[in-house]
């Protein structure tokens, strides 16, 4: 067995349970060189704010990746489709719970954490909603717990745009001013980004349960 057939093997171990997100990978890329990119963007970006689990990030990064000068525009339609997404979270809350909270939990979030939420939502609620539009943790909890506990929507409206106008527009600065460098980056260090991206969100929760005790 050569050198590269021993690396390979080595290697093994944490590349097959995240070959399917290089998969994904390869296949948000393309969306990126077609001609329904930005449509997908703002569809992801909504759904991701209320309900679906895949963050819009990976889209985004991959269409700023393909058209470097165009990545601020595309963090600010990111921006608003997100927004918009947290507002039908937060109407989901308010209006449906009772007919829905059965699909949320605990198919996309847990009892326990909507509950942290739900309990420290009115002292805190522009910084929780700030921090979860801002960060990795999942900001659907946050949308519909909202919702559900009827805060200021002015201020639920203002903490999302900046928190995800913020983090989006970040993303497509990074890419605009590093974009050749960065494919490269992520190409040659996908697994341990990935690895990388899975222990932030584990911190996200943990910072998120140890701030609403």
């Amino acid at each position: 067995m050569n050198k590269e057939s021993e690396n390979k093997k080595d290697l093994a171990w944490y590349r097959y349970p995240y070959a399917w997100l290089r998969s994904l990978y390869k296949w948000v890329l393309h969306w990126a060189d077609t001609k329904y990119s930005v449509p997908a963007l703002v569809g992801i970006a909504f759904a991701e704010s209320s309900f679906f689990p895949i963050p819009p990030d990976v889209l985004l990064m991959a269409m700023a990746l393909g058209k470097p000068k165009k990545a601020f525009y595309y963090a600010f339609i990111c921006s608003v489709g997100s927004i918009i997404g947290g507002l039908f979270g937060y109407f989901i809350g308010y209006y449906l719970w009772h007919l829905v909270h059965g699909i949320f939990i605990p198919h996309i979030f847990s009892q326990e954490l909507f509950e942290l939420v739900r309990h420290k939502y009115e002292l805190y609620s522009f910084m929780i909603v700030f921090i979860a539009a801002f960060t990795p943790i999942p900001y659907k909890v946050f949308t519909i717990a909202g919702g559900v506990c009827g805060i200021n929507i002015a201020g639920f409206l203002a903490a999302s745009i900046i928190g995800r106008s913020l983090r989006f527009f970040l993303v497509a600065g990074t890419f605009f001013f590093f974009g050749e460098r960065m494919k490269k980056f992520i190409s040659r260090y996908f697994e341990w980004l990935t690895i990388l991206f899975a222990l932030l969100l584990i911190l996200g929760f943990m910072l998120t349960k140890h701030m609403l005790k």
